[in-house]
C-alpha cells in the first residue's frame, strides 16, 4: 500500500470513529449516551465496539458484504451483543467509496455519483455475507421474511434483495436509493450548522453549536419517517407517536441553541427508554451522516 493509500485508510477510519463518539456525545432520546444509558447498554458498548471493527470496515480491497460480515463478527466478540448492524450497514459503503481516489474532500455530487457505483456493483456473494451478519447479530424484532429471508440463501444481488426490504427498513432504503437520503437530508441539516466538512473529534465537553447540530440531526432523521426499529419492535402507532414528539422538539433546535439543557428533553429520553423504545435506526443515520460529512471534508479535522 502507497503512503498516500494507508493516509486515506487512517482518514476513514477516524472519520467513522470520530461520528461514533459523537454518537453517544449528545443526548438523542432513546438512545444509550454518555449522559443516560438504556436498554440494558452502556455507552463505552458502543465505543468498544467502534474500536473493534473499525480495521474490518475500512480493509482496503474489500467487498462491502466482506466490511459488514467482519465488522458485525468483530463487534459480537467485543461486547457481546448487537450494537451497530445498522451502522455498519450503513458505513461500510462509504469506506468502500471512499477507496477510489478523488473522494476524499469531493462534493456532494462527486459523491452520489461514488456511492452509487458501489450499490450497483453489489452482488449475490456481498448478499450472502450481509444475510450471515445480520443473523449474527441478531437485531430486536427481526421476524421471517416472504422474499430473500435472511436464513436463506438468497437468490438475488444485495441491493435488489434491499430494494425488497425498502418500504420497511430504512438502512435498506438507502441501498435501494443510492444513499440519498444522507446527501439530501443529513448532509443539508449540518450544513445549516455550517457543518458539512464535519464535526471533527468529540470533546470531553462538546461545544455548544456541535451539540446542536447533532441534536438537530437526530430529530430531523426521526421527525422525517417512522423509525424502522421502533416499528419492528413497537409497531407503527408507537413510531408515529414518537415521530410526531420528535417534530415538536425539532421546531426548537437550531444553530447555536442546544436543547440538552432542557429537563423536559431529557424527560422525553428517559420515558422512551423507560418503555424501551429505542430510535435506532435513525440513530444508525446520525452516525453515517456524521462519517459521510467528515469524508466529504477530506478528514480536515486531522490534518497533522
Amino acid at each position: 500500500m502507497t503512503a498516500a493509500a494507508e493516509v486515506a485508510v487512517a482518514t476513514v477510519a477516524q472519520a467513522f470513529l470520530d461520528a461514533c463518539a459523537w454518537d453517544v456525545a449528545v443526548r438523542k432520546p432513546g438512545n444509550v449516551s454518555l449522559h443516560s444509558p438504556g436498554h440494558r447498554m452502556q455507552a463505552e458498548d458502543f465505543l468498544a465496539s467502534a474500536r473493534a471493527c473499525v480495521g474490518a470496515l475500512v480493509a482496503p480491497g474489500r467487498r462491502v458484504g466482506e466490511r459488514v460480515e467482519a465488522a458485525v463478527r468483530a463487534t459480537r466478540a467485543a461486547v457481546g451483543c448487537n450494537t451497530n448492524l445498522g451502522i455498519v450497514l450503513l458505513c461500510a459503503p462509504l469506506a468502500a467509496a471512499a477507496e477510489r481516489p478523488g473522494r476524499l474532500g469531493a462534493g456532494p455530487e462527486v459523491w452520489r455519483r461514488a456511492l452509487e457505483a458501489v450499490f450497483a456493483d453489489l452482488d449475490r456473494e456481498d448478499a450472502a455475507a450481509v444475510f450471515r451478519a445480520i443473523v449474527v447479530a441478531s437485531p430486536g424484532g427481526l421476524g421471517a421474511a416472504a422474499q430473500q429471508d435472511v436464513h436463506q440463501p438468497p437468490t438475488l444481488a444485495l441491493r435488489a434483495a434491499m430494494a425488497l426490504a425498502a418500504g420497511r427498513d430504512r438502512i435498506a432504503r438507502q441501498y435501494r436509493d443510492g444513499a440519498a437520503e444522507l446527501l439530501d437530508l443529513g448532509l443539508a441539516v449540518l450544513a445549516r450548522h455550517g457543518l458539512e466538512g464535519g464535526l471533527g473529534p468529540a470533546p470531553a465537553v462538546p461545544d455548544a453549536a456541535r451539540v446542536a447540530a447533532v441534536e438537530h440531526l437526530h430529530l430531523a432523521w426521526l421527525a422525517s419517517a417512522p423509525d424502522s426499529h421502533i416499528v419492528r419492535r413497537h409497531g407503527e402507532a408507537a413510531a408515529q407517536t414518537v415521530l410526531s414528539q420528535a417534530g415538536a422538539w425539532l421546531a426548537r433546535v437550531g444553530p447555536g441553541r442546544p436543547l440538552q439543557g432542557d429537563p423536559a428533553f431529557a424527560a422525553w429520553d428517559e420515558a422512551l427508554k423507560s418503555a424501551s423504545i429505542n430510535p435506532g435506526t435513525s440513530a444508525d443515520l446520525v452516525v453515517a451522516t456524521l462519517m459521510l460529512a467528515t469524508l466529504q471534508g477530506g478528514g480536515r479535522w486531522h490534518e497533522s
